[in-house]
């Protein structure tokens, strides 16, 4: 897992940055929210990651901070919300805003988010609003309630489901094929639960 990238701006686009290290160009997929703190092409930054393996596809995703990529991690758990739909909703504010409105229901305010409509909006309420109680709050507790999600979100059979919903199982069924899988880590996790499959 490529859990960061630290190194030298080198594009910036609307929808992502390249960031050289090593002699090496990773295209890392932001969202509106990060590029405000990218610097200009040339100076250095560091951003933290998560990788997306698909069957057709390998994509970085950068988050200016831990707090926005524990919320991304929270986020794609959701059904019906994918990286790029989780990126559109952090596009719209700080994840303390974002935070405070899932604690609070306001629906509406995912639903103006392209991509999502009224139940996927309602869902991401009722499926996060537990896991952020208190995230929400200014100061150390909040990040620390913050933190333990994340945690939840990145654990092993999380990320698992997530492989496994990536390569076009429904939540329900990954949940299931995960209940007679076995293993320490989401590689693991992943190949009993396709071996539970056949």
């Amino acid at each position: 897992m490529i859990a960061s990238v630290r190194g030298q701006v080198a594009a910036r686009r609307p929808d992502g940055v390249v960031v050289e290290s090593g002699g090496v160009g990773y295209g890392v997929a932001v969202s509106a929210e990060t590029l405000r703190h990218v610097p200009a092409a040339g100076e250095e930054t560091l951003l933290h990651t998560h990788l997306v393996v698909r069957d057709d596809a390998m994509q970085l995703y950068g988050f200016a901070s831990e707090e926005e990529r524990g919320l991304f991690l929270l986020l794609v758990g959701v059904q019906g919300v994918g990286p790029k739909v989780a990126l559109a909703i952090l596009s719209g504010g700080p994840p303390r805003e974002l935070l405070r409105a899932i604690a609070g229901g306001d629906a509406a305010r995912f639903q103006a988010v392209p991509g999502i409509g009224k139940r996927t909006a309602e869902r991401i309420i009722v499926e996060l609003r537990e896991k952020v109680e208190g995230a929400d709050a200014p100061g150390p507790g909040g990040e620390a309630a913050l933190k333990t999600a994340a945690d939840d979100a990145g654990e092993p059979r999380s990320l698992a489901r997530q492989g496994l919903v990536g390569l076009g199982f429904t939540v329900g069924e990954a949940d299931e094929l995960l209940d007679r899988a076995r293993g320490e880590t989401p590689e693991d996790l992943i190949a009993g639960a396709l071996r539970a499959a056949r």
